[in-house]
Parts: C-alpha cells; sequence; structure tokens
C-alpha cells in the first residue's frame, strides 16, 4: 500500500462517504418502499403471491451474491486496484435501475422485473465489497468509526432527499413534474431516477479518492491466486477465528436486517393498509430516524469500540420489532417503526468498522467478499420463510416473526466476539 493512500485528504474520504448517498437510493426505492410495493400490489397477480415471489428472488440473489463474493474480493487483492471493480458493477446496477421504467403493472411483466431487480441487487452488493475495503486504506484507526457511520449516515440522508423527491415530484397528487398516472407511469418514473441518482452522486468517489496501485499481475493469473487465497483461507479459519465468530453473527442478524429491508413495505401496506404515497413518507420518517442514529453512535462506536455498538443496537433492533408485530394501532407502528432506524444505522456501520480494523491488509479484499457472504450466505432463508410463512398462515405477522428470530440469534453469537483490535499495516 502506497503512502498516499495512508495519508489521504478529507475531501477523499468525503468523497468516499458520499458513496452511501448515491448507492442509498437502490436500496430505499427499488427494493424496500417503491418498486417492491409496486411489485406486489400492481404487478403480481395478487399481494400475497408477490409477496412470496419477491422473497424468492431476494433469496437466490443474495445466494449468488455470498458464492462470489470471497473469490472476487481475493482476485482484487492480488490486481491491487478496487475502483475498476466497484465501477463495473456500479454500472450493473445502475443500468437495471433505469431499466425497471418499462416493467408496467401486469402480470406478464413478472419475469422481467423480478430479472431487473435481481440483476440490480447483485450489482450494488458487489459494488459495496470493493468500497468497503476502500475504507481502511483511507481514515486512520482512531476515525473508522466515524467515517463508517457518516457514510452510513448520508446514506440514510440520500435515500430521504431521494424519497421526498419521489413522493411529492412523482407519485402524489398533483405532483411538481405531472407524471401521467396511467399504467402507474408516476410510480414507473422514479426507477430512472433512482439510476441518475446514483449515476451523478457516485462520480466523485472515482475522481477524489485514491486507490490502491496494479500489481500489475493478469486477471487470469490473478483469479487462480484468488481461489488458491480463498481456499488457504478456509483450510487456515483457525487463524482467524474471531473474524470468523463476527462473521457468524453477523450472518445472522445482517439477514434479519435484509428481510425487513425486503419486506418492509409490504408489510406496511398489507398489514396496516398503507397506500403506496403513505409507505413512502413512512420510508422518508425512517431514513431520518437511522441516519441520526448512524451519525450519532459514530462516535460511540470510536469510544467504546464497534462490539459494544453493535450490541446495544440490536437489543434495540428486537425490541422495537417485537413490539410492531404485536401492535394494531397504526400510530404505535408509526412510533415503533421510526425507532427501529435508530438502531440500524449503527449497527450496518459498526459492522463495517468492525471488520476495517481487523481484517489482514493483505486480505482486505477476500474478507470483505466474506463480509457479503455472511450477509448473504443465508440471506436466502429469512425472505424465504417470510414467504412461506405468509402463504402458510395467511398472516404477514406470522411470516415477519422470523427477523426476531435472527436478530436474537444474532445478538447471542456477537457475546462471543472480542474488541476489535486493528492488524498493523
Amino acid at each position: 500500500m502506497t503512502s498516499d493512500i495512508s495519508s489521504s485528504s478529507r475531501r477523499g474520504l468525503a468523497a468516499w462517504a458520499l458513496y452511501d448517498w448515491a448507492n442509498s437510493g437502490f436500496a430505499a426505492l427499488v427494493q424496500t418502499f417503491v418498486f417492491a410495493a409496486f411489485f406486489a400490489r400492481a404487478v403480481a397477480e395478487n399481494e400475497t403471491l408477490g409477496t412470496a415471489m419477491w422473497g424468492n428472488m431476494m433469496g437466490a440473489a443474495g445466494l449468488l451474491i455470498g458464492l462470489g463474493g470471497p473469490l472476487l474480493g481475493a482476485v482484487a487483492d492480488h490486481t491491487g486496484r478496487r475502483k475498476p471493480w466497484l465501477a463495473v458493477f456500479t454500472a450493473l446496477c445502475i443500468l437495471c435501475t433505469g431499466l425497471l421504467w418499462f416493467v408496467q403493472p401486469d402480470p406478464s411483466f413478472v419475469w422481467l422485473a423480478l430479472l431487473l431487480a435481481g440483476l440490480g441487487t447483485i450489482g450494488s452488493e458487489y459494488a459495496m465489497i470493493f468500497y468497503n475495503a476502500m475504507l481502511p486504506d483511507l481514515a486512520d484507526d482512531k476515525s473508522i468509526g466515524r467515517w463508517s457511520g457518516w457514510g452510513w449516515g448520508l446514506g440514510y440522508a440520500g435515500g430521504l432527499v431521494l424519497l421526498i423527491i419521489a413522493l411529492y415530484g412523482f407519485v402524489e397528487q398533483g405532483a411538481w413534474f405531472g407524471v401521467p398516472r396511467e399504467q402507474a407511469m408516476h410510480v414507473r418514473a422514479v426507477m430512472p431516477l433512482t439510476a441518475c441518482w446514483y449515476l451523478v452522486f457516485c462520480l466523485p468517489l472515482f475522481f477524489l479518492s485514491c486507490d490502491r496501485q496494479s500489481t500489475g499481475v493478469p486477471l487470469g493469473t490473478a483469479m487462480g491466486l484468488g481461489v488458491s487465497q480463498v481456499r488457504n483461507s478456509l483450510r487456515h479459519v483457525r487463524d482467524y477465528k474471531d473474524i470468523a465468530i463476527f462473521l457468524l453473527a453477523r450472518m445472522l442478524y445482517n439477514d434479519g436486517l435484509t428481510t425487513m429491508f425486503a419486506f418492509g413495505g409490504i408489510y406496511a401496506a398489507g398489514t396496516f393498509g398503507m397506500s403506496p404515497s403513505e409507505v413512502i413518507i413512512f420510508g422518508i420518517g425512517l431514513n431520518v430516524t437511522a441516519g441520526l442514529g448512524a451519525a450519532g453512535f459514530a462516535w460511540m462506536d470510536d469510544k467504546v469500540g464497534p462490539r459494544k455498538t453493535i450490541l446495544v443496537s440490536l437489543a434495540g433492533l428486537t425490541l422495537c420489532c417485537g413490539l410492531i408485530l404485536t401492535v394494531e394501532s397504526l400510530t404505535l407502528f408509526w412510533i415503533f417503526g421510526l425507532a427501529v432506524g435508530i438502531f440500524v444505522g449503527p449497527v450496518q456501520a459498526s459492522s463495517r468498522s468492525y471488520l476495517a480494523r481487523v481484517a489482514p491488509p493483505e486480505l482486505r479484499g477476500e474478507m470483505f467478499g466474506l463480509f457479503a457472504l455472511s450477509g448473504k450466505l443465508t440471506s436466502f432463508m429469512g425472505p424465504l420463510l417470510v414467504g412461506w410463512l405468509t402463504l402458510a398462515s395467511g398472516s404477514q405477522r406470522v411470516g415477519m416473526s422470523s427477523v426476531i428470530v435472527l436478530f436474537v440469534l444474532g445478538l447471542a453469537g456477537m457475546m462471543f466476539v472480542p474488541p476489535a483490535v486493528k492488524h498493523k499495516e
């Protein structure tokens, strides 16, 4: 690693954090609040079937991400540079998001919708492997927690701004831009908007943030070395026992988060009868509380460590989600639903900063690939459980109860994870 990377300017770090602002629109508007709800309500034959099909798609995409992530990260460790990989998968997500415009409210578009949303999810998640791996090269040990938290905070702020634009510019009656409502054009138009948002705000990272220098290793050779590196890491997993325990715990609680994000809008619409506009307003509120939580807990991360921050956040998530699934009042759903956001950002940001601190420098790409694997290896389990339990019981409340179980299991696993100690360069 070159010295100019280790002494990167705050401008480069700010450009890095802005990528979270750019990327968050896909998660907020495609995976959670707008397109997911549109798919279940208007594209699929009925809402229950739409929920199950969306869950199956997210599960399949998660499996592909988990299996390919460690290898891609290991290959990048041998080629050196992160940005080319980041650019390819960012472009894939942007392209698929823009093409979602062509999905009309008709069951004949179900497979096109699932294909594009699935490929977009793969592109978004693969991009984050290389994005996350850049953090320890840009920030020092004393500020990793803050920059990770501020990045997540910017992400939620970006999702908030984009949700406001989507709601008042396109979805609401009398919206600013007056998009026709025939064939749900006013909802579908949000997809090209999200793609353009991602494109514009990802550019500062590519121009201003430092990258590792190329090693000169050809891609074919790097792929062979990457396979060997992953195989060797698995063979000597005891040398990275603490990281393995952390990734196992994260696999469980992140599956809960993924499931909650994937079905949050669907649950609000189906159980509480919230309209698309109301779901977006709820999403706006959730982004406010999540952004505040991520930014506020960032200081806690650097002060007491990411492990304790994760434990506190998981306890808060478990309590709030349990209350959400038991209340009947829409008002109480709003209160506890918005409270969830306070703990969502910190558990994500501190998970990233924990691995950034403990991952060996020469294995960071692979380790963040395993980080993606820990988030995706069983990510099919939560969505599939929600889909199956919803179909079997006819109740979204029963289906969503799997989220709480995953949070509790993840919390138990984190009790065995030691505090983070950063590897020497």
